[in-house]
């Protein structure tokens, strides 16, 4: 063992030790005492979120903080799993050392020279591999390792990668571009009948899987791309309350017409 791997060990070690402490019925962190499985949940989605935030905004210093937090995330789990009995820290390492070799043949098992697609291919064989292994009998194994209370954009990714896999896709994003289309002039025609139904409200659903899978076929994250968008919007209508402030206005007393003039104008000098 060199030094490197040495003190690696000692500072997980070290890491397991202390979550074991602030978990001490006797001397441990009230706070960390009263959680439960369901109660840090919410803990660490926001964790994994303030981590793509860093990475998002460049920010590498931060990153290694954030990156502590969700590993935190990950050692209180395993605590709690150690506490009842059912498995523990060393037991999430080697069933993540296991499943990584297994998905990486073409790494592990000298399968080398694999195309994209054919990694791609792979990859959902061995997962729909994975699913039948741990379904119960008579179950639906299509679905069953996504979690339901995924955010709807990386839900709808994950179920076209699903059925991509099984061969049932789009040849490029060309036809998925013209599935939105098609999806548009369904959602005016809702509209137009009546725009409060649920008829129009399902059409838009549609519009918006539509969507995500041309952002699937250009390999991009729809989760991404709609915070970027977020952000952007955000950050121009900022410039918008600032350019009309300039101008003796304000959010509060400026016309729709003006803040769109202001809009265009903030729009214009950026490009």
């Amino acid at each position: 063992m060199n030094q490197r791997t040495h003190t690696s060990t000692n500072t997980l070690t070290e890491l397991l030790a202390i979550m074991a402490k602030l978990r001490d019925p006797a001397t441990g962190c009230p706070w960390d005492l009263k959680q439960d499985f369901t109660s840090i949940v919410p803990h660490t989605l926001e964790e994994a979120y303030e981590v793509a935030d860093c990475i998002e905004k460049g920010d590498f210093g931060e990153l290694k903080n954030e990156l502590g937090d969700l590993l935190f995330q990950v050692i209180f789990y395993a605590q709690l799993a150690q506490e009842q009995r059912l498995f523990d820290f060393n037991d999430v390492m080697a069933g993540l050392n296991n499943k990584l070799v297994r998905r990486h043949p073409h790494v592990f098992a000298d399968q080398q020279g694999l195309t994209e697609h054919q990694l791609s291919q792979q990859w959902q064989t061995i997962k729909a591999q994975e699913r039948a292994a741990k379904a119960e009998p008579q179950s639906n194994t299509l679905w069953q390792d996504i979690p339901a209370n995924l955010p709807s954009l990386s839900k709808a990714k994950k179920i076209q990668q699903r059925v991509a896999g099984l061969g049932f896709d789009w040849p490029s994003y060309h036809g998925a571009l013209d599935k939105v289309a098609e999806e548009v002039d369904e959602v005016k025609e809702a509209l137009a009948v009546d725009p409060f139904s649920a008829h129009s409200a399902e059409e838009i659903g549609d519009l918006l899987f539509a969507t995500v899978n041309v952002a699937r076929h250009i390999k991009r994250d729809p989760e991404q791309l709609l915070r970027s968008a977020n952000d952007k919007f955000s950050a121009r209508f900022e410039k918008v309350q600032a350019y009309l402030c300039e101008r003796g206005q304000s959010l509060d007393t400026a016309t729709l017409a003006e803040m769109d003039a202001a809009w265009n104008a903030i729009k214009s000098s950026s490009k």
